[in-house]
C-alpha cells in the first residue's frame, strides 16, 4: 500500500455568490498552501509524494504549486478531483442554496443533470492509482471519497478545514482511510 494525500484547497479570495467565479487564494490561503508543501516535504523520502495532482479550479492549483515547485514536478490536471458540477439551469446566486440542500442529504437525492451517486464513485476511483501524490481538491469531492470509504450515504460527513491533508493509501484496486486532517468549525457556505 502507498500513501497519497487529499488536500483541501486553501482560503480562497472570495466565495461562491461573489464576482470572481474561479477565485485563487487570498494572503492566508497562500501561507496554507506553503504550510502545506512543509509538512509533505517533512515526511520521510519514502512516504513524501512524487507526483501533484489538481482540480482545474484556481484556488487549487494555487495552492498545489509551492508543493509541485518544491518536487520539482509539473502540476497533473485532473477535473475528476474537481468541484461538483452544478445543474445546467442553475445560476451562479442559485448555487449556494443547491449546496445547502445538498449537504442536508444524500448522494442518491442530489438534484441536478446527472448520477451524483456515480460522481462520487469516479471521484474515488480517480485516486486508486495515486499513490505517493499530492492531490489537490475541493470541499464537496473530499466528502465524496471520505463517505464512500466510511459506508456512509450522506453528503456531508467531514468538514475539511482550508489546505486540510488527509492521508490514503492504496494498493491500486482499493482506498483506505489512514488520518483525517483538520475539521473546520464551520461549514464551507
Amino acid at each position: 500500500m502507498q500513501q497519497l494525500f487529499l488536500i483541501r484547497h486553501g482560503k480562497p479570495a472570495a466565495v461562491w455568490g461573489e464576482a470572481d467565479e474561479d477565485p485563487g487564494l487570498d494572503d492566508a490561503g497562500r501561507a496554507q498552501a506553503e504550510a502545506a508543501r512543509d509538512f509533505l516535504l517533512s515526511l520521510p523520502d519514502e512516504q513524501r509524494p512524487l507526483r501533484v495532482v489538481s482540480s482545474p479550479l484556481r484556488r487549487c492549483r494555487e495552492t498545489a504549486a509551492p508543493t509541485a515547485e518544491a518536487l520539482g514536478v509539473e502540476i497533473e490536471i485532473d477535473p475528476g478531483v474537481g468541484e461538483i458540477p452544478t445543474p445546467s439551469t442553475l445560476t451562479a446566486e442559485a448555487r449556494p442554496a443547491w449546496l445547502r440542500e445538498a449537504f442536508q442529504g444524500r448522494w442518491v437525492d442530489i438534484r441536478g443533470d446527472l448520477d451524483y451517486e456515480d460522481w462520487r464513485r469516479r471521484a474515488a476511483a480517480s485516486l486508486l492509482t495515486r499513490g505517493r501524490t499530492a492531490v489537490f481538491s475541493h470541499y464537496v469531492a473530499i466528502n465524496a471519497v471520505m463517505s464512500l470509504l466510511a459506508g456512509d450515504d450522506r453528503v456531508l460527513v467531514f468538514r475539511p478545514d482550508h489546505a486540510s491533508i488527509t492521508t490514503l493509501a492504496t494498493d491500486g484496486g482499493s482506498l483506505t482511510l489512514v488520518e483525517a486532517g483538520h475539521e473546520a468549525s464551520t461549514g464551507v457556505l
